[in-house]
């Protein structure tokens, strides 16, 4: 077991062999042709992908932003180069996987009826995901050299991505609302 837990890929397929046999134990006959199935397993997707995207959003507004400045300049290439590329290739596709899957819950359930809480939650979700895609991430790439900028392009890039981040933030509390909420309080 411990072999399986120490390599990331083995943990994910491990965790998805288990979420397969969950599946099939409890709910086999439905896979082939029940849509309320259908609905909640894209639901789980969307989830899934949701608590990916939102904690490293988390991530990067609660710890690496703050705790950056206290990193010794010694030690700051190495989230650069390392930790950040990597916690934004989860974050942006995260983020794509939130978008494309919580539009085919709409689809799935939008027959019953949905109430404007729900379509306030997707505008905020999708201005989120512009916003990852196309200010934050072009701006990172900058900021961590990852293309070529000077000093002052990398600077004035790194607090466009830091603030359009921060936006992300403050925006991810009312669309957690909304998403939440208007399931058991609709309008």
């Amino acid at each position: 077991m411990a072999k399986i837990l120490e390599k990331l890929n083995g943990s994910i397929i491990f965790g998805t062999v288990l979420a397969l046999l969950v599946l099939l134990a409890f709910h086999a006959k439905a896979v082939a042709s029940d849509s309320v199935f259908w609905a909640a397993f894209f639901t789980f997707l969307h989830v899934l992908s949701g608590i990916v995207w939102i904690g490293l959003l988390y991530y990067f507004n609660l710890v690496q932003i703050p705790t950056m400045p206290k990193i010794p300049a010694e030690l700051k290439p190495a989230v650069g180069k390392f930790i950040a590329p990597e916690a934004l290739f989860w974050f942006r596709w995260a983020a794509l996987s939130t978008v494309v899957t919580g539009l085919i819950v709409f689809g799935l359930y939008s027959k019953g009826g949905p109430n404007i809480v729900i379509y306030v939650g997707m505008l905020l979700g999708l201005i989120m995901a512009f916003n990852v895609w196309f200010i934050i991430w072009p701006n990172q790439k900058k900021a961590l050299g990852i293309v070529p900028a000077d000093d002052a392009t990398k600077a004035k890039a790194a607090r466009i991505a830091m603030l359009t981040s921060r936006t992300n933030f403050v925006l991810s509390l009312p669309m957690l609302y909304c998403m939440v909420f208007q399931r058991f309080l609709p309008i």
